[in-house]
């Protein structure tokens, strides 16, 4: 995981202090497991949730990590 936290995130944020660092990573550390899928998990993440049925409504995207990453969600008009 550290090496994909440095590939994924550090690689391509610029860290002004620690508190910087501690705020991109920890925003990292949640992506990689709430919404990140994993192989291994049967394309799933390691917090799961459940899947959503094609007419739950239309498809949004959601920011992660200052924008870096997205999450896609479908929510009721």
């Amino acid at each position: 995981m550290i090496a994909a936290l440095h590939r994924d995130c550090v690689d391509h944020t610029i860290i002004f202090s620690e508190a910087s660092l501690r705020l991109t990573l920890s925003g990292d550390v949640r992506d990689y497991h709430e919404s990140r899928t994993h192989l291994s998990l049967e394309k799933d993440a390691p917090e799961s949730r459940p899947v959503q049925a094609a007419d739950a409504g239309r498809i949004v995207s959601i920011s992660q990590v200052g924008g870096l990453h997205h999450r896609y969600e479908r929510r009721a008009a």
